[in-house]
């Protein structure tokens, strides 16, 4: 049993259970997050690119997701793996949702899915179809454990054995990776030159291993980061020169490229979970 305490927070309609992951595995998920829903109302909730894999493990009704790779039609999925997209996408829930969720950087997740990123990319995939029957076996066990701590020591368990045996990025990504996150300014040119690889194998190795190539990639961090901003009070002129927009134009045709909407209004409610009267209505 862990001695890392289990967080409880009350969210509205949701209740939150978090706790720090083993510390082998901080590198590449900030935390466990188990969830709970209190009433049954079906809700619709658009989904961002953002800089992890999603991991849910459904404890609950399967959801209905859109993803944004138009030729995959929308389709039911139970416990399930999001990779890396760079546009938006839609989830109906028919409510009384229970589970796990788990953010993962996509170099975590490439060594713990133990499949190229490239192939998750703008999709979504059952568990099962990565782990096999290990994936149900832990569904189970996470339905059968009577606390939220003893779920999260399951998770401990299965996600240290994925570590030990799954591939290890090439130094010259996780480099990379570094290096977008680090600076808003820095280029794909500056990239290859810094780790010694052309820009084209740059491309292709980033890709495979991380889901999205570096100069996507850095869209989307620089999205996240004015999301952050904007949230926090800041002016769209401001956020646009502090995330490396050329001006407030094109921060606004980024917005609607990467997320269907405007700032103004994803900030102003879009992110907000919506309640529906049947699951059947058009997102």
């Amino acid at each position: 049993m862990s001695d890392r305490p289990v967080e409880f927070s009350d969210r509205g309609g949701w209740w939150l259970a978090q706790r720090s992951p083993h510390p082998a595995l901080r590198p590449f998920l900030r935390s466990y997050d188990g969830y709970w829903e209190t009433e049954s109302v079906p809700t619709r909730m658009r989904t961002l690119p953002t800089r992890t894999t999603v991991v849910i493990i459904n404890l609950g009704s399967p959801l209905l997701l859109t993803v944004p790779d138009a030729g995959e039609p929308d389709r039911e999925y139970g416990s399930f793996v999001a990779g890396m997209h760079d546009g938006h996408g839609m989830y109906l829930s028919p409510g009384g949702q229970r589970g796990v969720q788990l953010d993962v950087t996509p170099l975590g997740a490439y060594t713990l899915l133990g499949v190229p990123m490239a192939h998750l990319t703008n999709a979504a995939v059952e568990l099962s179809d990565l782990f096999g029957r290990s994936a149900h076996t832990l569904v189970e066990r996470l339905a059968a454990a009577p606390s939220w701590s003893e779920r999260f020591d399951v998770l401990d368990a299965f996600l240290l054995r994925r570590l030990d045996a799954g591939p290890v990025p090439d130094p010259e990504v996780a480099r990379a990776w570094r290096l977008l996150n680090g600076d808003p300014a820095v280029t794909v040119a500056g990239i290859a030159a810094d780790v010694g690889w052309s820009r084209k194998h740059l491309t292709h190795r980033f890709r495979e291993q991380a889901g999205l190539p570096p100069k996507v990639m850095a869209r989307v961090i620089r999205f996240q980061r004015a999301i952050a901003l904007l949230t926090g009070g800041a002016g769209l002129a401001d956020a646009a020169a502090a995330c490396g927009y050329y001006d407030q134009a094109h921060l606004s045709r980024e917005f609607r490229a990467l997320s269907g909407c405007t700032p103004r209004e994803l900030i102003g409610g879009q992110l907000e979970q919506q309640r529906v009267t049947t699951l059947a209505e058009p997102a």
